[in-house]
């Protein structure tokens, strides 16, 4: 490439959103884009691609089908492509295994022209009215400028690890999105406790828990949620996951979005009911003549902090509601404390001046996903800095979710490209938000 050609759009990290960017773009479109990411290949969440777990949403929110279900790189053309469709029909499910998510998800990035894997996004800055984007290339360590009218942040999320849980061996302790990789030597351990309370929880849990007569460990889990609970999803509950709710929240003002966020949180952060299932008919069936299994669970704790004792860790907790405070030691410690954006360095330097925040962590962004700028004339922008991270508290409950993030990018392409290039679906649900005055 030529140092000074323009291209149209730049994204910053491959993940399942800019993947599904990428491929929409190149099918229907004539802009010219590349998307970077500083890993060597596309792997999603591979430490927690556990055996036998499941997708949580139904396979047709794949990268495409909501915007051309005739596309190529759908997720049944995919199966038509590894000659699975049988299997696949008789599979008779409409979740699908975590493992060929991202099967699918590489099949995808192999036709696409525009992913460059092991090139990092190191820097970016507006010159004139385009950026300026530094992307190192990780094997060669060379480093290139390219400039670009649009940017699209896709860079993911990173581990959330509390406050006096970080700085212990990670073969010991560790969040769970390193679990695959250590579980070897965690199930050496005499004492495993698990701590939080959310889907990749119980998924370790239930993990270790089938395995558990192998090794003959003690198995903990302690949360500080007011219990193990399931996920709404009800048919009604989930339209808070469709376009149109998304249109109805963001134009909420900020403190009554946050709000709402709270109310809702069943919707986002409960455990999938066939996991919770799964998890009570293993505890059920070792009840069985009143025998004693190595099983800790405990609900209403926090954990304050963990340290070093001369055999293993200590955990110091706290039953909150009767405010019981005591030591609990483990060999194992698996951390399922959830995840935060993943915002670049650079980010704050060059932009953190310049744009609009809601409050000190979470930047303005529109509907159709631009940062806001504090400069007025911002409407007149020709080039435009696009966000598909850090957008719960701007686009609700479903900003993570799977099944929303084909809106998000027929709504940047459309924008980008200044016309329809993908329809926007809109009036998909039986429920509405507020009621019309003229009715």
């Amino acid at each position: 490439m030529r140092k000074k050609e323009l291209l149209d759009v730049i994204g910053i990290g491959i993940g399942p959103y800019n993947l599904s960017l990428a491929a929409l773009i190149e099918e229907k479109t004539d802009l010219n884009a590349k998307f970077f990411d500083q890993t060597s290949q596309f792997e999603w969440h591979p430490g927690m691609l556990i055996d036998l777990t499941d997708l949580q949403v139904p396979f047709i929110a794949d990268l495409v089908t909501f915007a051309n279900p005739k596309s190529q790189y759908s997720f049944l053309n995919y199966l038509h492509s590894q000659n699975r469709m049988y299997q696949f029909f008789f599979f008779h499910r409409l979740e699908i295994p975590r493992q060929e998510y991202n099967h699918y998800a590489q099949w995808v990035v192999e036709q696409l022209s525009s992913c460059y894997f092991d090139y990092e996004v190191i820097d970016v800055m507006e010159e004139g009215n385009c950026y300026k984007v530094v992307v190192r290339d990780n094997g060669t360590h060379k480093v290139t400028e390219y400039y670009s009218r649009h940017v699209v942040l896709g860079t993911g999320t990173k581990p959330l690890v509390l406050e006096g849980m970080s700085g212990l061996p990670q073969e010991d302790v560790h969040h769970t999105s390193h679990y695959l990789f250590h579980k070897d030597t965690t199930v050496k351990g005499s004492v495993i406790t698990i701590i939080g309370s959310g889907q990749s929880a119980a998924e370790v849990f239930y993990d270790l828990l089938k395995e558990q007569d192998k090794h003959e460990y003690h198995l903990t889990w302690l949360t500080r949620s007011e219990g193990i609970l399931q996920l709404e999803s009800s048919k009604l509950g989930q339209e808070f996951f469709a376009p149109d709710y998304i249109d109805y929240f963001h134009q909420l003002s900020f403190n009554q979005r946050i709000a709402a966020l709270d109310t809702l949180d069943h919707l986002r952060n409960g455990i999938d009911p066939v996991t919770l299932n799964n998890i009570y008919n293993i505890l059920y069936n070792r009840s069985i003549g009143d025998k004693k299994d190595n099983i800790t669970i405990q609900p209403l704790t926090e954990i304050e902090e963990i340290f070093k004792i001369e055999e293993g860790y200590s955990l110091k907790c706290r039953q909150w509601q009767v405010e019981q405070s005591f030591q609990y030691e483990s060999d194992k410690v698996i951390l399922a404390t959830g995840y935060i954006p993943n915002i670049p360095s650079w980010f704050n330097n060059r932009f953190g001046e310049k744009i609009q925040w809601e409050d000190e962590k979470r930047f303005k962004v529109s509907r159709d996903y631009k940062l806001v700028y504090k400069d007025e004339k911002e409407h007149s922008r020709s080039h435009h800095f696009y966000t598909l991270k850090n957008l719960e508290h701007s686009h609700g409950a479903g900003a993570t979710n799977l099944g929303l993030a084909v809106d998000r990018n027929i709504q940047v392409i459309n924008d980008i490209a200044r016309e329809e290039v993908y329809p926007l679906q809109r009036n998909t649900i039986f429920s509405q938000f507020t009621m019309d005055q003229d009715s």
